[in-house]
């Protein structure tokens, strides 16, 4: 199954979300007893387990830890699938004992002492290896608490128990912290020879799809103690146990090596698509422009193989169509500020009427009457999105005032968002008796003929940095009004060139739509090839 995976892993990394799927299969083979040979002569599984019940026996009989409670036979209709000869069953209780904190009161947290962790703090632990600590209790409840079984010590494992649950932290020698009850558990490690082993299972789909399984239909998903030590595990022999731990090492550093790899080489592509991009709207004339598109279209099939690259293609179409260099010009050359001959800059203000939406208020008295209204979410960079539209209580008057008329543009005012301003879309009349709510602003040009060019300046690369530039405030909040719509300067070609531009925008974003669509097919079938191989390495 190793020589397969191998053998296998430029196509299972080039899946979507290859490179986590492919670590996620490494562990799931690891529990299954499919990553490395058994051999016989191991001392089998059964013999540890032995070992640790000698190991608490005598515990328990020196009272150091409680008797613990029997756990459920395990049947055959139990085991979840077949194990290797060598290999057991067991319930995590028989390899350790779960348990949990002696409570501690939110009194007793202070701001510097012990560390004290919650749930959120394991986590990041276990992600990163150290946590900064916000919690804390006093050195003399710290030793009061000593007494007892429940202080972590090295070999330990901590569980989650709450939120993300299950995730592993093994205590480490120079450790020293309490943890919250329920919050968080505790696996105690009698017999630590399978702790590395058991940190490898405690991250494999299979535990993890186990315990959120068990705890589906609640509101927040629970780990409990009584859950956690009846959880089944597959055990292998010890020495196998080494085995499966070195060839996991090894095969996670091949991950960690093709993780790099991808990534620098998408740098790399992202770097190289931008530099071509760039040499189209920085072209001096014609004949550069001819050149560098020359240079691009000679390498368009492998250049924009992802989806930023084509993202990346749209946005320099947009910014080529507002800068005069998507379609022929009728008049040759350019102006002194390198406008094409026939384009004028004129602000909003000069062509369109801005207005504000309407501000939502309480109920009113029974005249008024319910209307449909847009809300910032419906409005999406070049489209409206009506699956959700709520109602609004006006009189005629006002909805007169702010009703929607087909080839209105709608701009978002930001809210404070970078990520948001300037979003614009033409409303097409979708829904009759519409108005628009006060983070909203409507654009009516005068000629009506105008707005689709007006929308695709806006979305362009110029246009978003005009309203970017126009938005910051002192604060560092982005916030557009309606004084800053009607400034925004704009390049305007001839009614019948815009027409020409908006036609020819719309044929190349399909293109691109289209290229996007047969990468996510392409990506579709190498995904369907990935579980084939994933299926054949599990079962």
């Amino acid at each position: 199954m190793t020589a397969l995976l191998t053998a296998n892993l430029p196509l299972l990394a080039g899946a979507p979300n290859g490179i986590k799927k492919l670590r996620e299969l490494i562990l799931e083979l690891a529990v299954r007893g499919k990553l490395v040979p058994q051999d016989p002569n191991d001392e089998p599984a059964i013999e540890l387990l032995k070992r640790i019940a000698e190991e608490k026996a005598r515990l328990v009989a020196e009272g150091k830890i409680r008797k613990q409670k029997p756990l459920t036979w395990i049947n055959e209709e139990d085991k979840p699938f077949h194990v290797p000869s060598g290999w057991e069953w067991t319930r995590l209780g028989e390899l350790g004992l779960v348990g949990s904190s002696s409570r501690v009161h939110q009194k007793d947290w202070q701001t510097s002492g012990v560390p004290f962790y919650r749930a959120r703090e394991i986590v990041r632990l276990s992600k990163d290896g150290f946590v900064a600590n916000e919690l804390f209790i006093s050195e003399e409840l710290y030793q009061e608490l000593s007494t007892g079984e429940s202080v972590p010590k090295a070999g330990d494992i901590m569980l989650t128990g709450v939120g993300t649950i299950g995730v592993p932290y093994c205590v480490q020698k120079t450790d020293r912290f309490y943890f919250k009850d329920a919050s968080v558990l505790i696996f105690k490690n009698h017999v630590a020879d399978s702790s590395s082993y058991l940190l490898k299972y405690f991250i494999s789909p299979l535990w993890v799809n186990t315990i959120h399984a068990e705890s589906m239909g609640t509101t927040v998903h629970t780990l409990t103690i009584a859950r956690a030590n009846e959880t089944l595990c597959p055990l292998p022999p010890l020495a196998e146990q080494h085995r499966i731990l070195a060839k996991v090492d090894e095969l996670m550093a091949l991950c960690d090596q093709l993780e790099a790899q991808q990534s620098d080489a998408e740098s790399t592509h992202a770097q190289l698509v931008q530099a071509l991009l760039d040499s189209l709207t920085q072209a001096s004339d014609a004949t550069d422009f001819a050149i560098n598109w020359q240079r691009l279209a000679e390498h368009f099939h492998t250049l924009f193989t992802t989806e930023s690259s084509i993202d990346a293609l749209k946005q320099t179409l947009l910014q080529l169509a507002v800068m005069g260099k998507l379609v022929p010009q009728r008049n040759e050359g350019t102006r002194q500020d390198h406008l094409p001959i026939g384009w004028s800059t004129k602000t909003i203000k000069d062509f369109c009427t801005v207005q504000g939406g309407i501000q939502k208020t309480p109920l009113r008295q029974p005249i008024s009457q319910h209307f449909p209204y847009l809300r910032v979410a419906n409005v999406q960079r070049g489209r409206i999105d009506i699956a959700q539209l709520e109602r609004y209580e006006l009189t005629l008057d006002e909805l007169e005032k702010w009703r929607l008329d087909k080839g209105d543009l709608l701009i978002v005012e930001g809210n404070g968002s970078e990520k948001e301003i300037g979003r614009c879309a033409i409303w097409q009349g979708e829904v009759a008796d519409c108005v628009f709510q006060n983070h909203l602003m409507r654009v009516r040009p005068t000629l009506a003929q105008e707005v689709e060019y007006l929308a695709l300046y806006l979305n362009s690369p110029v246009g978003m940095a005009h309203m970017k530039r126009l938005a910051i405030t002192t604060s560092g909040l982005f916030n557009l009004s309606v004084g800053k719509i009607r400034s925004i300067p704009i390049d305007l070609p001839p009614i019948g060139e815009q027409q020409h531009i908006v036609a020819k925008v719309d044929q190349l974003m399909a293109l691109c739509d289209q290229l996007k669509d047969s990468l996510t097919r392409s990506r579709q079938i190498n995904e369907q090839l990935a579980n084939t191989l994933v299926e054949q390495a599990t079962n």
